[in-house]
């Protein structure tokens, strides 16, 4: 059983000191830090915190277009999930811009 401090919170409203912590990732194999911020809050937020963070994430000149080491984009990876497909065409809608 999880403790209460280690519970996740996927919904609910989030303030932008949390989102910005999700931008906030360290990249151990030369992944770039963009698109493992990326994945992390896809993993993590219901998709209209994850408009939010995505919003966020772009205003602050960070990369929406960013690639794993397989060359494939957040667009991608999140694409090919049965439950993404929201999430890439937020993502998608953001790289438009």
């Amino acid at each position: 059983m999880q403790k209460k401090d280690k519970e996740k919170v996927f919904g609910g409203d989030w303030s932008e000191q949390q989102l910005r912590e999700f931008m906030q990732v360290d990249s151990h194999d030369g992944t770039d830090p963009d698109h493992l911020a990326l994945i992390r809050a896809y993993r993590h937020m219901v998709p209209a915190t994850f408009a939010q963070f995505v919003a966020l994430f772009a205003a602050e000149g960070r990369n929406v277009q960013a690639t794993d080491l397989q060359g494939r984009s957040a667009i991608e990876v999140m694409a090919s999930h049965t439950q993404g497909a929201e999430y890439a065409a937020i993502l998608k809608q953001a790289a438009d811009a």
